[in-house]
């Protein structure tokens, strides 16, 4: 336990029967919850903004949609170097220093909760570090990747990726019920409106400690990283990771390869703020978001590619995948199920909150959205619900598409993702003109949890044809650099929302997503599922 492996090779039936199995199966056990509460830590200001409104915190609902977009935004990029972490420093050493740098987010949350009066643009900057979370992922599946046979891809990946993505619902539970008691001590704070937690709505006039909503997740991560230094281990074979450095020159080049991501992250985020920026210490130029997303995207990777010595020399080798067109297929197809699962667990609470829990009221001529419905559904009782049926499925969808290939059930669910689209679009805009929107609450709960579960299907059917089509060596970077790229949606989704709530017209969010999906289904027919496709349904 804990030692580097050598020759490995699992695709010998006789070798992964006697010793991979055991081995690989450890990793990934102590993976999955190391995954879980990055997921958690990353996506938790959906959850967060949902109860600033309920104690009465100062801002826009609009300001409170961009800590869900910048966490988003950073987590995607940073998505991008950790893809490249496992062959330049070893899989254990890097999942058990990422998830330590969970905590500095973690206490940060807490401390600046603490204090109603903390300003806009510090909750922003806590939002922006908490994207260490969403990085983590491409790192983790790369490094699960390697440690199981081609056979089994598909449950291995939708293992990790499924029960990694609990975080969010783990989150969405376990974050109102901690700040229901004072846990971690400190002042409690008073409801000015009913909140919720999975058992029961919450009267206003309650005591709530929101601060343990980032204290909360020390409870895990301090084991996780002492577990994971015990029980993972590095793969040091030529395909995989055959010079990585000791434990501090690893870490070392995991926090420089990150640093390109948050400058890069900080670089966009500037690129759009508007030249007059409320609640910020500084202004931007008011780029639009479709221009700096690519651009952030780019920078990222050339500015890795300028690193010095072995790192920038082992880039050029694991960068090839770029000149695969199958890279460029697969990523807009897992932009179309992780994207979208991701940007809807970041976004459902609150849109919830905004749509269901105010009246929308005729008033002078002019909809009015903020008078408190009393009848209201809680935000907190219903937002893990789709979360959680998007991950619980995922395997599902992984090993099914094991059977019947994995192109065939993206094409299935990508038309799911159509109709659901289009129907939740219909009762979000019946909701947001009606004094009594909770009228269109039970069809567009349904609606969007189908859209959720065509979204966990959909990952692993990716995840499968993923693995079937690139090489080993390619597998692991691929399904890093896809999900850096996916996870986009987490910035995109919230971020469309929040302009689409201001504009009163919610429902446009979704009649894009679903042309998106249109497009989406044109591309997998021609790589995948065609005539003389390229690969027939892997």
């Amino acid at each position: 336990m804990g030692k580097d492996l050598r020759n490995w090779d699992i695709e010998n039936e006789s070798y992964w029967a006697s010793t991979g199995k055991s081995i690989a199966t450890r990793n990934l056990w102590i993976s999955i919850p190391s995954l879980l509460v990055g997921f958690a830590v990353w996506l938790y200001w959906g959850i967060i903004t949902v109860q600033m409104i309920n104690l009465g915190f100062a801002f826009e609902k609009s300001e409170l949609f961009t800590l869900a977009a910048i966490a988003g935004l950073t987590g995607a990029t940073l998505r991008i170097p950790s893809t490249f972490f496992i062959r330049i420093a070893g899989g254990r050493n890097t999942i058990v220093f990422t998830t330590a740098l969970l905590m500095i987010p973690a206490i940060g949350a807490g401390i600046a909760l603490q204090n109603p009066e903390t300003p806009l643009w510090k909750f922003q900057i806590l939002a922006f570090l908490s994207g260490i979370g969403g990085g983590n992922f491409s790192s983790s599946m790369s490094n699960i990747s390697f440690f199981y046979p081609k056979k089994v891809q598909g449950y291995a990946l939708g293992m990790n990726a499924g029960l990694g993505n609990f975080g969010v619902t783990t989150m969405q539970i376990v974050i109102p019920l901690v700040m229901t008691f004072g846990l971690f001590g400190g002042n409690s704070r008073t409801l000015e409106q009913t909140s919720g937690t999975l058992i029961g709505k919450i009267p206003a006039g309650t005591e709530t400690y929101i601060q343990n909503a980032g204290f909360v997740w020390l409870i895990a991560l301090v084991p996780l990283a002492i577990i994971g230094w015990i029980g993972m281990n590095n793969i040091r074979d030529e395909h995989v990771s055959p010079d990585i450095p000791n434990p501090a020159g690893a870490f070392s080049i995991i926090t420089g390869m990150l640093l390109v991501g948050f400058v890069t992250s900080a670089f966009g985020l500037w690129l759009m703020l508007p030249e007059t920026s409320t609640g910020l210490p500084v202004s931007g130029i008011g780029l639009s978001k479709w221009v700096v997303i690519p651009l952030v995207a780019a920078l990222t990777v050339i500015l890795l590619k300028m690193i010095p010595g072995a790192v920038g020399q082992n880039l050029s080798r694991q960068y090839k995948i770029f000149n695969n067109k199958h890279t460029w297929a697969m990523t807009i197809i897992y932009i179309m199920t992780f994207g979208s699962f991701i940007g809807y667990a970041a976004t459902f609470a609150l849109a919830i909150k905004v749509v269901f829990g105010f009246q929308h009221i005729m008033v002078d001529g002019i909809i009015t959205h903020d008078t408190v419905n009393p009848n209201g559904p809680s935000a907190l009782m219903y937002a893990w619900m789709g979360p959680f049926i998007g991950a619980l499925i995922r395997p599902v969808g992984g090993m099914i598409s094991d059977k019947i290939g994995g192109a065939k059930v993206t094409q299935i669910i990508s038309f799911v993702m159509v109709f659901s689209a289009l129907g939740v679009a219909y009762f979000l805009k019946q909701a947001y003109v009606s004094a009594t929107p909770e009228d269109y609450f039970f069809p567009f709960m349904v609606l969007f949890l189908i859209l959720f579960a065509a979204t966990g299907i959909g990952n692993g059917s990716t995840f499968r044809t993923i693995a079937v089509v690139f090489n080993k060596e390619q597998a692991g970077p691929v399904l890093g650099w896809t999900a850096a790229i996916a996870a986009y949606g987490a910035f995109i989704i919230p971020k469309v929302f929040g302009e689409q709530i201001k504009a009163a017209t919610p429902e446009y969010a979704l009649y894009g997503f679903a042309a998106f999906y249109v497009v989406c289904i044109i591309i997998n027919w021609w790589f995948y599922l065609r005539p003389n496709a390229y690969v027939k349904n892997p």
